[in-house]
């Protein structure tokens, strides 16, 4: 096959835990053929999408990893399928990406995740479509309604729907005497709406990272546990990422939302679940590959591209 990634500058990968780069290297060991570009070679121009796109060799090697010949602007419907690896932020720009390869696609291109259900999918909103397992939650700018959660539960997690990476989230506990320039911020003086959660104390077990792969769980997931002092598990946020079996619940979610999410054209999704609780469903660029592949064994990348593979069939 062959497939064409948009990704950030590949001199910016993390290649121990990158898992672009595990999906890349397991392509290449499995014979497809590689082509990079990122968001910025995309182009609409006589009514055909292109990338300015550039042969990938990868040499085994470090520092220099890779090789590239030179790129030529390519229709995307020449790929046998486009991988959208593109990190958050999920901004304008990747908006305009992401219709740039809905139009690809209504010339015969193959886009992984699909662009329209990536913009569907906002990855704290999307939980509501799944309420069943999630915990109390509430997505307002109402400063109002935000101390009233506040009194309800006492305890409580406060984020940007926008947000990744763990950054800006806040736990604010009843008398916090923060709470209001802490709304202020988050809300922008009441101009952006924000999501609000009952604090989740399961968290010092990790923050699991559940991928589900054409519909299909990965049968481990990546639990994030939290520095000491941190609330949050996230790896940006210095958490570790121990993998483990799934739970009875884990596996509950992931079989529950699976088959709805890849007939959204999701064939990659990272669920994120504290203790029995769904609290984001991540569309843009789901990681932890190479985490679960080093500690148990199961090639997460190869799951991948079976998967693709068949989505790929007549």
């Amino acid at each position: 096959m062959k497939l064409a990634f948009i990704v950030d500058p590949l001199d910016e990968f993390k290649l121990e835990k990158d898992t672009t780069y595990a999906i890349m290297r397991e392509a290449a060991a499995q014979g497809h053929a590689l082509y990079v570009m990122q968001q910025g070679d995309l182009a609409w121009h006589r009514n055909v999408v292109t990338g300015n796109a550039a042969r990938l060799h990868l040499t085994g090697e470090k520092p220099d990893w890779y090789r590239l010949d030179p790129p030529e602007e390519t229709p995307l419907e020449r790929f046998d399928a486009v991988l959208m690896r593109k990190d958050p932020p999920f901004d304008m720009e990747y908006v305009y990406s992401t219709y740039l390869l809905e139009i690809a696609e209504g010339r015969g291109a193959r886009v992984f995740n699909r662009p329209q259900a990536i913009r569907d999918h906002n990855e704290k909103m999307a939980i509501a479509r799944f309420s069943e397992f999630t915990a109390p939650t509430l997505v307002t700018r109402r400063t109002e309604l935000l101390h009233a959660f506040l009194g309800e539960h006492a305890d409580i997690i406060l984020k940007p729907l926008d947000g990744m990476g763990g950054s800006s989230i806040f736990r604010v506990r009843a008398g916090d005497p923060n709470l209001n320039v802490i709304i202020e911020t988050l809300t922008a003086e009441g101009a952006r709406t924000i999501m609000a959660q009952r604090y989740l104390p399961e968290i010092v077990n990790g923050d699991k990272r559940v991928l589900v792969i054409g519909g299909e769980a990965v049968p481990y997931c990546l639990a994030r546990i939290p520095k000491a002092g941190e609330t949050r598990g996230n790896l940006a946020a210095g958490g570790t990422g121990v993998a483990r079996e799934l739970t009875t619940r884990d596996r509950l979610i992931a079989e529950t939302l699976g088959p709805q999410l890849q007939s959204a054209g999701l064939l990659l999704v990272g669920l994120d679940v504290i203790g029995d609780h769904l609290t984001e469903v991540n569309v843009t660029s789901p990681t932890c590959f190479q985490e679960i592949t080093d500690q148990t064994g199961f090639n997460v990348a190869a799951m991948f591209l079976n998967k693709l593979e068949k989505m790929l069939l007549p």
